[in-house]
């Protein structure tokens, strides 16, 4: 079981409480938690990877064992520490404004 970390604003509309905790086959990479949680929490669908190019949205960002992994391909595996559970993967929604 991994454990995955959601903003206030994506567990609401999950209607989750608390952390994630998510059965994925290995190898675990970013693909495979974003379809999981899409699977496990229909509203969430589209919310955190886009449907049509399959990215990340542009204000999500994601860290696994503190380092900033925003920008690695959707297939490359996590850490093993995450994919073990020891570890969560933070999903953050970043701030923008100017």
């Amino acid at each position: 079981m991994i454990r995955v970390e959601l903003p206030y604003h994506l567990r609401v509309l999950g209607k989750i409480t608390g952390d994630v905790e998510l059965a994925i086959d290995a190898p675990v990479t970013l693909g495979k938690v974003v379809e999981a949680l899409e699977q496990s929490y229909p509203p969430l669908r589209g919310t955190i990877g886009d449907l049509e190019t399959g990215q990340r949205r542009p204000l999500i960002r994601f860290f696994a064992c503190q380092e900033d992994w925003s920008f690695a391909n959707f297939d490359a595996p996590l850490p093993a520490a995450v994919a073990s559970g020891q570890e969560p993967l933070l999903i953050i929604g970043a701030i923008a404004g100017g």
